[in-house]
């Protein structure tokens, strides 16, 4: 497998998009070294592209079912023993779902305002307990951690609803042949949209900015 390749774009940005996608890691799996910034020339004499290598960085081994199961289960009992601790009524179950790993709590008590106020807004509450959750996981474990804490399907339903906003937007750029950027968004949100966007004859899709603000740009072939 290659380790290592050289992309040039007009941009940095989809340079490094390139790459990404030809070898099939994410950004936090990569390091990424800019050769040469892009440049305008003088009535397109000296013009210059933007030039880059990536890097593969630290890739992990593909978890196996059996690693996902493992971490499922160190999560949920530490989701449990941490909720508990919060005098939250709730059930963690480990579910292996389309080749995700979620860790699904689920409220038990008369409302679901708990369980509203463990998401928190935007899902940051959630963000932040998956975090916490994954760290747990990768030292327990020794692995990379690789499951999905879900509160009341709230992700199963963010995914589905981004999903079909990306195709949404890459079949009006196909019929439009004008590019649309879409919100920021997360490492794991660009990422669907990029897999969604990948479906749809005549676009092509390429991220844009800096973390946190990086977002999904959407461009007709």
């Amino acid at each position: 497998m290659v380790e290592e390749i050289q992309r040039s774009a007009p941009s940095v940005e989809e340079a490094v998009e390139a790459a990404l996608t030809e070898l099939g890691v994410s950004e936090q799996e990569a390091v990424v070294t800019v050769l040469q910034e892009p440049r305008q020339g003088v009535l397109g004499i000296g013009s210059q592209e933007a030039v880059v290598t990536v890097r593969v960085g630290r890739r992990d081994a593909e978890a196996t079912e059996e690693d996902l199961e493992e971490q499922g289960e160190v999560a949920a009992e530490f989701l449990e023993g941490l909720l508990s601790r919060m005098g939250l009524d709730a059930e963690v179950e480990p579910v292996f779902e389309g080749g995700t790993m979620y860790v699904d709590v689920l409220g038990q008590g008369p409302d679901d305002e708990d369980m509203g106020l463990l998401i928190g807004r935007h899902g940051q509450t959630l963000e932040a307990l998956q975090e916490l959750t994954r760290v747990v996981v990768g030292q327990r474990t020794g692995m990379r951690a690789r499951i999905v804490v879900d509160i009341e399907d709230y992700k199963r339903r963010q995914r589905s609803r981004l999903e079909a906003r990306a195709r949404e937007v890459a079949a009006r750029v196909a019929r439009s042949h004008q590019a649309e950027e879409l919100e920021p968004m997360n490492p794991f949100e660009r990422k669907l949209v990029h897999d969604a966007v990948a479906a749809v004859p005549g676009v092509q899709t390429a991220s844009r900015g800096e973390e946190p603000e990086r977002r999904v740009v959407i461009r007709p072939l």
